[in-house]
């Protein structure tokens, strides 16, 4: 789940790191008025969605006085901000950032998050901050720092200092060292007590005023682990949230939205990423990823068809079950159900092999639907049916 960058800053405040004074506005009234209790000379007015490169899009506004912070304001508020990362229909911005602006000596990035290879939790920091850590990483990935945290004893002071001296920050402020190290124990430790899966600041700042601060922030908790967590769960932001993946989130249901035109419905997480390989290898594109689970009933797959089949990019659905808990039968049986429920109009491959398979393919068979459901003998023929209907 993720959050707006206000509301990752305040957690942040709490495990002490340093940011600065701000707070959000929803309206460009509320804006100024928060311009004006800042009693600072430059604001800057950012744009609040679940996406970065904001910047690059027209989304953060340095400010000089209280004129210049309205119009800003007018201008962000209500825009379809796009970037990088929201695709080319961009993002609505409904809410707003208004925060002192900062005397910046130094840019630099620092993040969080876990490494499954070595299964630990690494801290990356680089002098490039404020660039996309993405292009660092592809063209000068020597300035990438990584420190690997022991589960067992957690992030020590001295990894956080040499952190610091690598970043170089004594060439800046010697100064500045012992903070910087004291926001890295801060961000570990912010990390594992939210049940974070990333933490990132970029940039984190060396100010004229002597200070290190984290001018922007992402946070971003494991679903997992928010049962832990009930008062962040408050901070979810449906809005900014594709609403076929929150639908689907309500039914138990892992979905993710694509930008291809064959609808997938596959019982585990590897085999459905299997199954949108080989939909390209065949020259398709998966419109979605969508694992129903090892434990699907019939209502759940008559769910999964309605969310499929309301991205109206899907021109064929794939089904791709391998029976073990979950019964081929009962899926038959949701599927058909689900035809006559949901009154489809486009094609639907099957591929149903395990436990009753072949009660499942004497149900197809004789369920009168003729060519729209098409039963197919292994994953290679289900692709390749799939691609041509599709067509």
């Amino acid at each position: 789940m993720k959050i707006h960058e206000y509301q990752a800053k305040q957690i942040l405040a709490k495990y002490g790191v340093p940011v600065p004074k701000g707070s959000a506005a929803f309206s460009v009234d509320e804006a100024v008025k928060a311009a004006k209790d800042l009693n600072t000379e430059v604001c800057v007015v950012k744009a609040q969605i679940h996406a970065g490169g904001r910047g690059k899009g027209g989304g953060v506004k340095v400010s000089k006085g209280l004129e210049a912070v309205r119009e800003n304001a007018e201008a962000i508020l209500g825009m379809q901000l796009v970037t990088h990362q929201t695709g080319p229909d961009g993002q609505k911005v409904k809410q707003l950032l208004i925060e002192e602006g900062m005397d910046i000596s130094k840019e630099l990035y620092c993040s969080v998050l876990v490494d499954r290879g070595k299964q630990r939790i690494v801290l990356l920091a680089s002098t490039e901050g404020g660039m996309d850590i993405e292009e660092v990483a592809a063209n000068t990935p020597d300035k990438i720092l990584k420190v690997f945290v022991d589960p067992s004893v957690g992030l020590r002071p001295y990894q956080a200092n040499e952190l610091a001296f690598g970043l170089k920050i004594h060439e800046t402020n010697p100064k500045l060292i012992r903070p910087a190290a004291s926001v890295f124990m801060s961000l570990y430790k912010a990390f594992v007590g939210e049940d974070c899966s990333l933490v990132e600041i970029n940039p984190l700042v060396l100010t004229g005023d002597e200070r290190v601060v984290a001018l922007d922030a992402k946070l971003t908790f494991d679903d997992n682990a928010l049962y832990r967590h009930k008062e962040n769960l408050a901070l979810r932001d449906r809005d900014e949230e594709d609403p076929l993946e929150v639908e689907a989130s309500e039914a138990d249901l892992n979905y993710i939205k694509l930008d291809g035109n064959i609808g997938c419905m596959v019982n585990g997480a590897g085999l459905a990423m299997g199954t949108m390989d080989i939909i390209k290898t065949y020259g398709g594109e998966p419109a979605n990823f969508l694992d129903v689970g090892g434990g699907a009933t019939q209502e759940t797959v008559e769910k999964a068809f309605r969310i499929i089949t309301r991205d109206p990019n899907v021109k064929c659905i794939l089904i791709n079950i391998f029976g073990g808990i979950v019964r081929c039968d009962m899926v038959a049986a949701g599927v058909i159900a689900a035809f006559k429920n949901v009154n489809l109009q486009i094609p639907v491959v099957v591929r149903l092999e395990g436990t009753n398979s072949e009660e499942a393919h004497t149900l197809v068979r004789e369920s009168g639907l003729g060519e729209s459901l098409q039963m197919a003998d292994g994953i290679q023929q289900a692709a390749q049916k799939a691609v041509a209907a599709a067509k």
